[in-house]
């Protein structure tokens, strides 16, 4: 039986209420009065339920769909303003003993160079991320408990928190890494991570067992309930996602929101981040063998769905996707991309002979994050570089009710001004940084408090005149 409060994979992502919920939005995909009604209640702000979201993903009324499109994109300016978000991906180790059939660091890949990054590997990796201007990360690593244990992911977050280089800091660490224990959980939070990042791949469980046939990750049960666990071990930012093109899109779709709905209702906090990667080409995997791709104007309407739907959680993009697509997405939903990302094991120092690929996979968007701060203030997105909501204990619940109550706006958008600022400063070329510093001046003007205005205005001053690290 679907039941979203329970601890148990197989009832908050219950198969027979999925497929109920197909059948329901098939029905009534034309059904103009019912999809008005539930357009109506997206414009409250307060979210949809799956099936009422999967109403919207399957409407074929074309004026009806371009409503849901200019609501996505109200919700996401209502929210979030014109900030995104920056961050890079930091591969640590691809040793992994998992079989998972999509992606290339699978066990039975022999070909593919194995490597692992030692503690000064990782110091030279994140020095290379500092120059950049980065200041948040994503941990990834391999499931191996011979090679990656706990003990050398905790170890490796300690290093990256400590280095200090001219001016660059990284001030808030993600970590992607396999299922694992409340009390590991535990040590995570204890280590000062930022948000447990975990993708789903697929809530198909049948699909999930095929695509996992051997290793730790084929316990579907134990993978999915990953997040109570962590939400258990005190993580109080938890990011969710699937692989779109592994399983029938529809499918994870509704199996995305329910699982967005069970942490909501079981833990008193939804997911900080909802992550939308699709099936890449990568070493040994030819993403044409899945025959579940979908489009990109499928791939722009699941984010305005997912936005609609889930009004405050915030939409991950990656360098999986072109230049092209993510300017599409950006405005229907999307909060926070990488710039300048490799997926290779140690890539940021030196770029990796291709003889030695190590990557997870290609990437699509090439260019510097210079390039990528630049083209994200050209159409008048603010890069913002901020970490302050996670360094003040503006976490989970606590998070939610500011983005809710809309005071996050005089917290966030100063905060990403003087980030961008100090990136202008430190790192940007001249070009980008005569067009932030335009950007910024007039976004001074648009925050609405008068004493924040005026204090932001001092920071940026005294960022212009060499202090550093200043925050709401």
């Amino acid at each position: 039986m679907y039941n979203v409060m329970s601890s148990k994979a197989e009832e908050f992502i219950n198969h027979e209420e999925i497929l109920e919920t197909l059948k329901y939005a098939e029905e009534n995909k034309h059904n103009e009065k019912l999809i008005t009604e539930i357009i109506e209640k997206a414009k409250l702000r307060k979210g949809l339920s799956h099936r009422e979201a999967m109403v919207l993903l399957d409407c074929d009324i074309e004026e009806k769909n371009q409503e849901i499109y200019a609501l996505a994109k109200q919700i996401k300016l209502d929210f979030y303003g014109n900030r995104i978000v920056m961050f890079a991906p930091l591969y640590l180790s691809n040793y992994c003993v998992n079989g998972c059939e999509y992606c290339p660091y699978h066990l039975k890949n022999k070909h593919i160079a194995r490597k692992k990054l030692t503690q000064e590997e990782i110091r030279k990796e994140v020095i290379a991320l500092q120059d950049m201007g980065h200041k948040r990360l994503a941990l990834e690593a391999g499931e191996d408990p011979v090679n990656n244990p706990l003990e050398y992911i905790l170890e490796s977050i300690k290093t990256i928190y400590s280095i200090k280089h001219k001016n660059g800091a990284i001030r808030r660490v993600n970590v992607n890494i396999a299922a694992t224990t409340v009390e590991n959980y535990r040590k995570l939070k204890e280590a000062g991570i930022g948000t447990y990042i975990l993708f789903q791949e697929t809530y198909n469980k049948e699909q999930y067992e095929k695509l996992h046939p051997t290793g730790p990750k084929s316990d579907y049960s134990y993978h999915t309930e990953a997040m109570d666990r962590a939400m258990d071990g005190g993580i109080d930012d938890v990011g969710i996602g699937v692989l779109f093109g592994l399983n029938l899109y529809r499918y994870d779709f509704a199996g995305l929101l329910m699982h967005a709905e069970h942490l909501e209702q079981a833990k008193g906090c939804g997911p900080h981040t909802i992550s939308v990667p699709r099936l890449r080409r990568a070493d040994d995997i030819d993403p044409d063998v899945f025959d579940n791709g979908i489009t990109d104007e499928m791939f722009e309407k699941i984010v305005a769905c997912i936005r609609v739907a889930v009004p405050y959680t915030g939409m991950i993009i990656s360098t999986r996707e072109s230049k092209e697509t993510r300017e599409k997405v950006l405005e229907l939903g999307v909060s926070q991309i990488s710039g300048g990302s490799r997926t290779s094991v140690g890539g940021y120092v030196e770029e990796e002979p291709e003889e030695e690929n190590s990557a997870q996979f290609d990437v699509s968007d090439n260019r510097t994050l210079d390039e990528v701060v630049g083209w994200l203030i050209d159409m008048g997105y603010v890069p913002s570089f901020c970490t302050a909501c996670y360094r003040e204990g503006r976490t989970g619940d606590r998070f939610m009710s500011l983005l809710k109550s809309g005071q996050i706006q005089n917290c966030c958008h100063p905060n990403a001004l003087m980030t961008l600022n100090e990136y202008l400063d430190d790192y940007a070329s001249e070009k980008v940084k005569a067009a932030g510093k335009k950007m910024i001046e007039a976004e001074l003007e648009k925050i609405p408090n008068p004493k924040v205005k005026e204090t932001a205005k001092k920071y940026i001053n005294s960022i212009d005149a060499g202090e550093r690290d200043f925050r709401f």
